[in-house]
């Protein structure tokens, strides 16, 4: 029985101070004297409590949430469901390490991800904590099963940020600028990005996958051990691949003894408003990475992939002091128990048609947004110049702040940091979506106003 014995946070924007506000400035001083200063901030606002599509700051205003913790948080920040599962594993106990001593919540979890990713092979899964531990694991697992070594990824691919997955992404600033060297054998091949594809979006998959084959050729097709490949791109920009471009590297992988690996970890779990990504393809991976919003806002990350690959490693070869942790295994079956009814992913689809509605009209009222784009509550406005394409990440952040005077938290993403990226909620109210749906559109108007038309001089 899932009882809630919380006062409902009102699900409404409130602005009681200017943003930051002072209570929230004090404490960023204060931290600023404590944390590095390599960690970044997108909003230095110190939140007191969420729920909902809101986060509540200690001053007291009320924003919306069209970021939810980087995709984490799609269930909202504190879904009964989850809270519930946790509280009773607190009564319980924190901590053993499974690799010790076994409990039953990681073999549940590993259960509903066999029998809910896609593919209707035999899998099995292994439990970690981190989307970046999840991506080094998989590739481990290839390798393994393969004997083979080199890892072949995708322009403008985000992978994490450790020393082998930042290897593997594209972006250098913030994300590898000053870190390296970085691991070798990771390999770079086109991804049919349609927007920016030279020869028109209409030649992107034919021309990309004979791109990726010439990599293939030139590097030796019998060294690769995996392919690795978001089906929406996160920090690349939210880019959707040319139809066709999954299903032809899914082909590929087979033909050469590739292992074909989807990292659904920003994409998955009901964000697209299927529980998969690749689904909208109907493209099926050998192992699919899932993380972010897996276990409600606790650290926890899966690999998941057929029987004769995960098995392919030796007793040890896999595993970690906090890999599927107990406190985010019972996170993880909330989120389960979250999806049951089919109401988040019919929320993801409602703000895809509602977003669509408002946010389309853009590309007539303004002569800056180059392109609206991605699926379910996984969209992106990208902001180039007319024309030309150039990249205009002057205008992104201009929208940004703009929106976040008003209440209303984005995200900017996107390898030339101009694509404002939106991931609310699931469970975010139709009012409050139109609210922050409504601040987005101002702000982009204003500022296209005001900034875009001399760049177009």
């Amino acid at each position: 029985m899932i009882t809630d014995d919380f006062s409902a946070l009102p699900q409404s924007r409130l602005l009681t101070t200017a943003i930051p506000g002072p209570r929230s400035q004090a404490l960023h001083t204060e931290r600023m004297q404590h944390v590095t200063s390599g960690f970044g901030t997108t909003l230095p606002v110190f939140i007191q409590r969420a729920e909902g599509g809101i986060l509540l700051d200690v001053d007291g205003n009320r924003i919306i949430d069209f970021a939810s913790g980087i995709a984490v948080t799609s269930v909202g920040a504190s879904n009964p469901h989850v809270r519930a599962r946790v509280a009773a594993q607190l009564e319980n106990f924190t901590h053993t390490c499974f690799m010790v001593t076994e409990y039953e919540s990681f073999t549940a979890v590993c259960k509903w991800l066999n029998e809910n990713t896609p593919g209707d092979f035999d899998k099995r899964t292994a439990l970690f904590s981190t989307g970046a531990e999840a991506v080094e694991n998989a590739i481990k697992v290839a390798r393994s099963a393969t004997g083979r070594s080199k890892i072949l990824v995708f322009d403008d691919a985000y992978h994490g940020r450790s020393l082998l997955t930042m290897a593997m992404t594209a972006k250098e600033n913030p994300y590898k600028l000053g870190f390296g060297p970085f691991p070798a054998e990771v390999v770079k091949a086109p991804m049919a990005a349609p927007l920016r594809w030279p020869s028109g979006a209409a030649n992107a998959t034919a021309e990309a996958l004979a791109g990726v084959e010439a990599v293939l050729a030139e590097h030796g097709a019998e060294t690769f051990a995996a392919m690795v490949i978001e089906p929406i791109q996160g920090e690349g920009g939210f880019v959707v691949p040319a139809a066709g471009f999954l299903s032809g590297l899914r082909a590929l992988a087979t033909k050469h003894g590739i292992v074909f690996v989807l990292d659904e970890i920003q994409a998955g779990m009901g964000r697209t408003g299927t529980l998969f990504a690749s689904e909208h393809e109907g493209v099926v991976g050998d192992l699919i990475i899932t993380a972010k919003a897996l276990a409600g806002g606790l650290p926890l990350s899966a690999v998941t992939g057929r029987t004769e690959l995960m098995n392919s490693v030796h007793a040890g070869g896999l595993g970690g002091t906090y890999a599927g942790n107990p406190l985010a295994c019972a996170a993880a079956l909330g989120v389960f128990e979250a999806f049951a009814d089919g109401s988040m992913l019919a929320g993801a689809r409602r703000i895809e048609a509602s977003a669509r509605e408002v946010l389309e009209p853009l590309l007539t009222e303004t002569s800056c947004v180059a392109e609206v784009r991605g699926r379910g509550a996984m969209l992106a406005i990208e902001f180039a110049d007319a024309g030309t394409l150039a990249p205009r990440a002057d205008l992104a952040k201009a929208v940004a702040v703009a929106c976040h005077a008003q209440g209303l938290l984005v995200l900017i993403c996107g390898t030339f940091s101009n694509v404002i990226r939106l991931l609310p909620p699931l469970v975010i109210t139709p009012e409050l979506l139109e609210d922050g749906l409504t601040v987005l559109k101002a702000a982009v108007l204003d500022v296209a106003a005001t900034l875009a038309a001399p760049a177009l001089v």
